[in-house]
């Protein structure tokens, strides 16, 4: 899944993405293995999966993985136990999200922005639940693709989605990272209201 063919921007194994860019073996990322613990029992969206190294990771932590992507051969390495692989092409005209209110005890988002669908994904937390994303930012064009000003946050843009559907921010990071590639982030770990404060208390690193 991306926002355009040749400048894809999710894990997904889509045409026109760099080889290896995002292989079966890449490792989970950092922000999403520090703030999956925060997700309660239930059931986990891993929305634009690729190959699901995510999908893995939330599975071996307990939960039941809703693993997405529009990319049939992705989906084929990332199902395993209590993986439920889903195909669907969301940015597809007359797509229509296939996931109802209230949902997900948590959803998990990486190097994947398609705007339409940020209303959806808050819709569909638990009152409790944790959303973890994590995806290129403006002033990514000098370090690398994506480079398409349309396909990257614009400076606290995270911030702003978040706190506009009422989402309470625990943790929030912009600048350049050098694992796995170097490039500009923005990456958010928001939960909803209900969430119990003193839970979203991590020791650090």
């Amino acid at each position: 899944m991306s926002d355009h063919v040749s400048e894809p921007v999710s894990d997904s194994l889509s045409p026109g993405l760099q080889a290896g860019a995002h292989c079966a073996g890449a490792p989970v990322s950092p922000w999403v293995q520090r703030y999956a613990p925060l997700i309660a029992g239930g059931a986990v969206l891993d929305l634009a999966c690729g190959s699901g190294r995510h999908a893995r990771h939330l599975a071996a932590l307990g939960h039941a993985v809703v693993a997405l992507d529009r990319d049939v051969e992705a989906l084929a390495a990332a199902a395993g136990p209590g993986i439920t692989t889903t195909a669907i092409d969301l940015e597809q005209a007359g797509a229509v999200w296939p996931f109802g209110p209230q949902r997900f005890a948590g959803i998990v988002v990486t190097n994947y922005l398609h705007r339409p669908l940020m209303a959806a994904l808050a819709g569909s937390l638990a009152p409790n639940g944790v959303l973890i994303y994590e995806t290129f930012a403006d002033g990514n064009a000098a370090l690398g693709k994506p480079s398409n000003p349309a396909f990257l946050l614009q400076p606290g843009e995270l911030l702003d989605w978040a706190r506009q559907h009422g989402l309470r921010v625990v943790a929030y990071e912009e600048g350049v990272v050098d694992t796995p590639k170097a490039a500009m982030v923005q990456r958010l770990c928001a939960v909803q209201p209900e969430f119990p404060r003193m839970a979203a208390l991590l020791p650090p690193f």
